[in-house]
């Protein structure tokens, strides 16, 4: 399979249409969209990366591994999926603060997470010509997302609390230089009043979303060029991960909270796409100063290992959140009403 000009131009417009197709049959008119349409819509964007993955599988191989990018993609996509639930909680934070109504949610999503693949699409080709131009830059990704999955572990064992949407950086700047309304006018992002252009809470949320998003690209896209190489692949697990990212809030509105070991297990993965990130540098080194600039001979971790490494590691930690973390609440539960 050959990614040409000609591959990107359809894969980007079927993307967008995707996009076009859930704003104007799922968002356009507001509702709150129910438990059965929320599980049908994930399951459809889900079997549609199944498909798109087996299509890799099939088609585009190595001469000693026919089915190594169908796997990438794979291992990239439930990566992606994994990162994207804990963006989740995010998401849930910004629009109660906002004090977003249900049925306007869905609307500041959908354009949030588009805005955030475009921005996405951004980083990932910046990503790929920087590569292209030094592949040492690996280091710099591997010791990041070290530091990433560090920083993931302390907060949670820290129990660090979220910052508060209305005190980021591009809010306050937002509200600074245009008036922002304290009321909604239906689902409109703006309006105008006495002639001038009035913003409103939900085109605020709206960029929280996008904006928070883009930060969490930061880890994510440098943990994608840790499974593989491709940026195509890397851009359709980003763009089919995103694509049912709304459907599944609403689907897992509520369960969220019962995910208390999701942080746990991305801590491991992206420790261990750090690691792969390093040893393949030191594989591929061009440093003067390590090794007299040549490459050392270090075990590298195949995409077989790294695809069944991700899943496992996300069984276990539902399992146990589903288990073992639901008993310790109820405990908990039990204790605070005897107190």
């Amino acid at each position: 399979m050959e990614v040409n000009a000609l591959t990107w131009i359809i894969t980007i417009a079927v993307v967008a249409g995707f996009f076009v197709f859930d704003f104007y049959s799922h968002v356009k008119t507001p509702h709150e969209p129910s438990m059965k349409e929320s599980a049908l819509w994930s399951l459809f964007y889900i079997a549609l990366a199944c498909l798109f993955g087996g299509f890799l599988w099939l088609t585009w191989g190595e001469p000693d591994n026919p089915h190594q990018h169908g796997m990438e993609f794979f291992a990239g996509y439930i990566t992606e999926k994994a990162l994207s639930v804990d963006n989740l909680f995010i998401f849930a934070l910004i629009l109660s603060s906002f004090k977003i109504p249900r049925k306007y949610q869905q609307k500041v999503l959908l354009i949030g997470i588009a805005l955030a693949l475009i921005l996405r699409g951004v980083f990932i080709a910046l990503g790929a010509a920087i590569i292209e131009a030094w592949s040492d830059v690996f280091y710099l990704f591997g010791f990041f997302l070290l530091w990433t999955a560090a920083k993931l572990l302390w907060d949670e064992i820290s129990g660090e609390e979220e910052q508060d949407p209305q005190d980021m950086m591009i809010i306050k700047a937002v509200r600074k230089f245009i008036h922002v309304s304290d009321h909604y006018e239906s689902d409109r992002l703006w309006f105008k009043e006495n002639g001038k252009k009035v913003l409103t809470p939900l085109f605020i949320a709206l960029v929280a979303v996008g904006f928070v998003d883009v930060l969490f690209a930061l880890d994510s896209i440098p943990a994608i060029y840790g499974i593989t190489s491709e940026p195509y692949i890397v851009f359709t697990t980003n763009a089919l991960a995103l694509l049912g990212l709304r459907q599944l809030y609403f689907l897992l509105d509520g369960l969220l909270d019962r995910l208390v070991y999701l942080s746990y297990g991305l801590f491991i993965i992206l420790a261990f796409i750090g690691t792969k990130l390093i040893l393949h540098a030191l594989h591929e080194n061009n440093l003067p100063f390590i090794n007299g600039g040549q490459g050392l001979s270090v075990p590298e971790v195949s995409v077989e290992v790294s695809l069944l490494t991700i899943v496992g590691v996300l069984i276990v930690t539902t399992v146990l959140s589903l288990t073992v973390g639901k008993k310790k609440a109820q405990e908990n539960e039990e204790t605070s009403a005897v107190g």
